[in-house]
């Protein structure tokens, strides 16, 4: 299903990290983001964003513009959102897992939403069978209106 044009030279290889944020929660949310800060090579044909940053260009280390989306690599967001907080604009879609970077969160005054079980999609194979282990979160600065659209705003 991922088409090899996708990919380039600087990213050829995919980690445990690259798993792509499916298309009905861009649907509900159904905002336009400036920047996808965390992308793939190419960005994800349904996150609907002017522009994106693939692990080449080092999202955290450009400017961040606009109405951002951040899918950070779960297995290190901590970096992510610090700069997502630092920046406050934009939605997150963060795991639940316990970590400081929570904590970060809840002092940055965000709103969140738990998500139900997600189907990731898998850069080489579509939408993964399974689901992720943990939960996840929508954090937004604002955004109220478009989170409810989930469940209940925190």
């Amino acid at each position: 299903m991922f088409q090899q044009s996708l990919l380039s030279d600087q990213q050829v290889n995919f980690t445990s990290d690259d798993w792509y944020t499916p298309p009905w929660i861009f649907d509900k949310l159904n905002i336009n983001f400036s920047i996808d800060v965390a992308s793939p090579p190419g960005g994800v044909p349904w996150i609907p964003s002017s522009s994106h940053f693939s692990l080449a260009d080092d999202g955290l280390a450009q400017p961040w513009q606009g109405e951002v989306w951040m899918n950070p690599p779960f297995s290190n967001p901590l970096p992510w959102i610090v700069r997502f907080i630092e920046h406050r604009s934009g939605v997150a879609l963060v795991p639940t897992s316990n970590g400081k970077w929570q904590d970060l969160l809840w002092q940055a005054d965000v709103n969140w939403v738990t998500l139900p079980s997600i189907r990731f999609h898998s850069p080489t194979k579509g939408v993964a069978k399974g689901t992720l282990p943990t939960r996840c979160w929508l954090v937004a600065f604002g955004r109220q209106e478009e989170l409810a659209r989930f469940g209940r705003v925190r």
